[in-house]
């Protein structure tokens, strides 16, 4: 028995969308191909990026692949990237973020228990296996990790990111209610 099952899992990660959908919101379009340095994504590649990358694990956990060694990553990886550039405007990328968060979403949701227990067996890397959870909770690891790149760049483009805004209010709030106590 699990203490965090698909039903919390898919709640997280709506969480996590709604958040990135505000950012992808909050920047302007004209803002979209912005991009730090040469060698890095621009925001909307970023985005779309997001947006496409919970399709992997949808392919994987769907027809509930066992061993990696058996997928054809450069093929995958290749379908992905034509997908993420696809998506060329900011209403595009909105819609993707939203529709691909709800379908993975509802698709954690329904996830039994016995199937987050399954073990995947790694050919690379320093882990030779992980259970279908901890490969279904990177991808909101995954998200999190692009969206606070997404939110350094909301700053070098002159916005304060929601959460960071969100934060201040309560903090002004608090201290208001502190003197008020005083």
């Amino acid at each position: 028995m699990t203490y965090y099952g698909s039903k919390d899992l898919a709640a997280a990660f709506r969480t996590v969308r709604k958040n990135t959908i505000k950012i992808a919101e909050e920047i302007p379009e004209d803002k979209y191909g912005f991009r730090a340095t040469p060698d890095t994504r621009t925001i909307g590649e970023t985005l779309a990026h997001i947006a496409v990358s919970t399709s992997f694990q949808r392919q994987v956990h769907g027809s509930r692949v066992t061993d990696m060694k058996t997928l054809d990553f450069p093929a995958m990886f290749q379908k992905f990237t034509a997908e993420e550039a696809a998506l060329g405007s900011k209403a595009e990328i909105v819609a993707a973020l939203k529709a691909e968060g709800d379908s993975f979403a509802v698709f954690l949701d329904k996830m039994p228990e016995a199937e987050l227990a399954e073990i995947v067996a790694f050919p690379f890397g320093d882990q030779p296996t992980k259970s279908r959870f901890e490969m279904l909770l990177s991808s909101k690891e995954h998200e999190m990790h692009h969206r606070g790149q997404l939110m350094t760049l909301q700053r070098m483009i002159g916005q304060t990111p929601h959460l960071t805004r969100q934060m201040q209010e309560r903090m002004s709030q608090a201290m208001a209610a502190q003197q008020g106590q005083r």
